[in-house]
């Protein structure tokens, strides 16, 4: 019984370890603490931390252009880039050049040129990153948490790319950040105000950026327009207590509409396990459009997905489907729920294309980002179950004898567009004279041709309704 007993126990945590599997380790990284293998000593005046304290937001991915994601201070020269430069160019650190390029997918000799880029900034969240320590000659990457306050160098889409205090090269973070397992040694005791739920993973603007907002770490009511590519010199204030309205963003994309919030000075507030796509259409905003809000606020922005592409019917068969009408059928809408059909939600396009260039089919093109399950469209069904199969002329399974022989006229037979078995030799050809008389059944007929490729595609009924679900302001 006791040899019972501790196999059910082992049982039950070899289950609980697999339920929590896997678990990104990931070493806390605190401000002004020195590393243990940095590329350079963090006395060397690389860099300065400041102390701030980190701050909840909704949504653990950021994008590098959120207004107030970062901070800067009255005091530029957080960051020494030129010495920085200076370092890596002198023959002497050759070795730490090559590794410290080859993390950053650099060659040596776009060093300078890729430094003059970058623009100090200070964490105003602890942030996720991988970092790098120069052992024996390579640069060895490891997950970390940076702490609110340490000073880095981000790029031209917002990027964290270096640790300025120690010189040591940072890329994005990969992984799930609900399944991290952060430990707190070396010096890099918890910090008071840690809170795993609230750690940011920056991501890419979706384009490349001419200044960056920040606010003052140390007075939150004073803002900074820093120019990318400047160290501070370049700054100017704004004031960050002025309220900005809400523009309006129904029919937009994704993309899009993160551009003029960021332009606005407002940030995009989203969830799930990773952005929206970039095409993907937005149907609301909460809170609306005209509503004032302070710098840096978050605004939730729901967006709609599209079902899937049906299969494009064979080439030069012209043949309707019945699966509904052309365009993109939305499937989500805003806190309304006024979606509607025909291509438009909440007064928006859900196509890039105007109507008279979207192609006259009933296949529906294809979204960038993920598309959700509907079910099969009205009318379609798999061949032989006697619902037409796209692509191919709809024919009955079981036609019906008909109670007189096929009429004939003198006009030229209807051009199906579809592709017709040639006619027996004994069969004789159609004339503009009666038929004649039949002694027998008449033969059987087929249900009445597919219309021409000329005329707009039938539907057997209304397209299905549209469902929403707004994109969750939650963040991991």
């Amino acid at each position: 019984m006791r040899k019972l007993a501790v196999l059910v126990v082992f049982l039950l945590a070899l289950g609980g370890c697999d339920a929590n599997t896997p678990l990104f380790e990931v070493k806390a990284v605190a401000a002004g603490v020195p590393s243990l293998a940095p590329f350079f000593a963090e006395d060397s005046g690389l860099g300065r931390d400041a102390r701030v304290r980190s701050r909840p937001v909704p949504g653990g991915l950021q994008r590098g252009d959120t207004p107030g994601l970062y901070g800067g201070t009255e005091q530029p020269k957080i960051c020494d880039v030129e010495q920085l430069k200076r370092f890596l160019t002198a023959p002497r650190n050759a070795g730490k050049a090559r590794a410290w390029a080859t993390a950053l997918e650099l060659r040596t000799d776009q060093i300078p040129g890729y430094l003059d880029r970058l623009t100090p900034v200070l964490l105003r969240h602890d942030t996720l990153a991988l970092n790098h320590d120069y052992k024996k000659g390579k640069a060895v990457p490891f997950r970390a948490l940076l702490q609110a306050g340490i000073a880095v160098l981000v790029d031209e889409k917002g990027l964290p790319s270096v640790k300025c205090s120690c010189g040591n090269p940072l890329r994005p973070f990969e992984g799930d950040t609900s399944r991290i397992s952060v430990t707190f040694e070396d010096g890099n005791e918890k910090w008071q105000g840690y809170d795993r739920s609230e750690v940011v993973v920056v991501r890419p603007a979706s384009r490349e950026l001419e200044r960056i907002a920040l606010v003052d770490v140390e007075d939150a009511e004073r803002g900074i327009q820093r120019p990318v590519g400047t160290t501070g010199e370049a700054d100017s204030d704004f004031d960050a207590t002025e309220r900005r309205a809400v523009p309006r963003l129904a029919g937009t994309t994704f993309a899009e509409a993160s551009r003029r919030l960021a332009d606005a000075g407002l940030a995009v507030a989203y969830g799930g396990e990773g952005l929206p796509p970039d095409r993907a259409r937005v149907v609301s905003t909460e809170p609306g459009a005209g509503a004032e809000l302070p710098f840096g606020a978050y605004v939730t922005v729901r967006v709609a997905t599209t079902p899937p592409a049906l299969p494009a019917p064979p080439a030069g068969s012209g043949t309707p489907t019945s699966a509904g009408p052309t365009g993109v059928r939305p499937t989500e809408a805003g806190p309304s729920g006024g979606a509607t059909s025909g291509g438009q939600t909440n007064g928006g396009p859900t196509s890039q294309e105007p109507p008279s260039q979207r192609p006259r089919s009933s296949t529906a093109p294809s979204s960038s980002g993920p598309s959700s399950s509907t079910a099969a469209p009205p009318g379609s069904g798999p061949p032989g179950s006697g619902s037409p199969a796209s692509g191919s002329p709809a024919t009955s399974a079981a036609p019906p004898r008909s109670s007189a022989p096929p009429a004939t006229t003198s006009s030229p037979p209807t051009d199906t567009g579809t592709d017709t078995p040639p006619r027996a030799t004994g069969e004789p050809p159609r004339t503009s004279s009666p038929p004649p008389q039949t002694t027998s059944s008449p033969p059987r007929t087929t249900s009445p041709p597919p219309q021409t490729t000329g005329s707009p595609p039938q539907t057997t009924s209304s397209p299905p309704p549209v469902t929403t679900a707004p994109v969750s302001s939650a963040t991991p």
